[in-house]
């Protein structure tokens, strides 16, 4: 009689080993979870950020991941032959759309920003589902998977927006539509329960048949659950929020970067080229993003912020610019690294 749960391959679906995957993919959510419920509780349920912790998340780890892309597109010379129009097209149809939508008001251009930055974090959780579930025979009830990890994510988005006003924001305040309707909230999370218990269910019967579970896909979805719940519905601080996303977000992606991504069974893993590639690869790549980071941020305190003088002290004798026409071209041009990086992700890690 055929199984409705067919034996699955003995082997984990790794994309580099149990030890990389384990430590700089699946680990940081509850890592970050740890930290969160190590820190004074002010810290979990307020608006304050340490400067040394915003200069540690934000810039060397949020800010830097943005620039990892630049190693698989523009300073790889094959995939900048091979996608030569895409890496063209998409930074000038950015920055156009981007000028477009500050010329409407500054918050229109900040909302957008701000939800093309959380499709962009789903989708990667998402990818990152479909390469540990590459392996997995069909079996009844895999549209869970799918329907979990988006809904890990976009549950506590619908709580975010249907709550009074948090103390954490994604780029600026006032960047999510809002509204306090607690029926709404009821109703998302029964949602939310009941596909957990759902997947749970799932699971437990796949393990009853074929005495195997997939363990990097569960440990993503647990720490899909984990980062995003804890970092919006179950505290409200902006450190919090903060750490569980940012590290969550931004070293598996460093991680994914450095290794190249998953490469077929019988084929090595993907190599490096240019800069990187050498003997002090790891150093040039972890170097050259906190640099481009450090400049980035540089430039928007010492022109537009003006909130981090004394770690910014060089870019502080350039000229804060408030005249809302200059602001038009300006804020696009500073934004165009996080803008390039969130769509160019959606063409350079696909696998047919």
């Amino acid at each position: 009689m055929t199984s409705f749960f067919p034996l699955p391959p003995n082997n984990q679906p790794w994309i580099r080993s149990a030890r990389y995957d384990g430590l700089l993919i699946l680990a940081p959510p509850f890592l970050a979870l740890l930290a969160v419920l190590l820190l004074p509780a002010s810290y979990r349920h307020s608006a304050q950020m340490p400067l040394l912790a915003w200069v540690g998340l934000v810039v060397l780890i949020d800010v830097a991941h943005v620039y990892g892309t630049l190693f698989q597109t523009y300073f790889d010379p094959v995939k900048r032959r091979e996608r030569q129009l895409l890496l063209w097209v998409v930074p000038l149809a950015c920055y156009a759309i981007g000028v477009a939508l500050h010329s409407l008001g500054g918050m229109v251009f900040w909302r957008a920003l701000a939800y093309l930055a959380v499709f962009h974090f789903i989708r990667q959780q998402y990818g990152f589902l479909r390469i540990y579930s590459r392996h997995d025979a069909p079996a009844p009830g895999q549209w869970l998977n799918t329907a979990l990890v988006y809904y890990a994510t976009i549950y506590p988005l619908l709580y975010w927006h249907l709550s009074p006003g948090r103390n954490f924001t994604w780029f600026v305040e006032g960047e999510f539509f809002q509204a306090d309707w607690p029926l709404g909230r009821f109703i998302a999370t029964v949602l939310y329960v009941a596909l957990i218990t759902a997947y749970l269910i799932r699971e437990a019967l796949g393990w009853r048949r074929t005495r195997w579970l997939n363990v990097p896909r569960n440990l993503l979805l647990g720490g899909t659950l984990v980062s995003w719940y804890a970092g919006i519905v179950w505290f409200n601080g902006d450190l919090a929020f903060t750490l569980l996303n940012v590290v969550s977000h931004g070293i598996p992606y460093l991680a994914l970067v450095w290794h190249g991504g998953p490469a077929p069974r019988s084929a090595p893993r993907p190599a490096r080229r240019g800069a990187w590639a050498g003997r002090y690869g790891l150093l040039v790549f972890l170097g050259a993003v906190a640099l481009f980071a450090y400049l980035e941020e540089g430039l928007w305190d010492g022109l537009v912020w003006r909130e981090h003088g004394n770690v910014f002290s060089w870019f502080q004798s350039l000229p804060a610019v408030d005249n809302t026409q200059l602001l038009m071209w300006l804020v696009p041009l500073l934004a165009l690294p996080q803008s390039t990086h969130y769509v160019l992700d959606g063409f350079i890690w696909r696998r047919k």
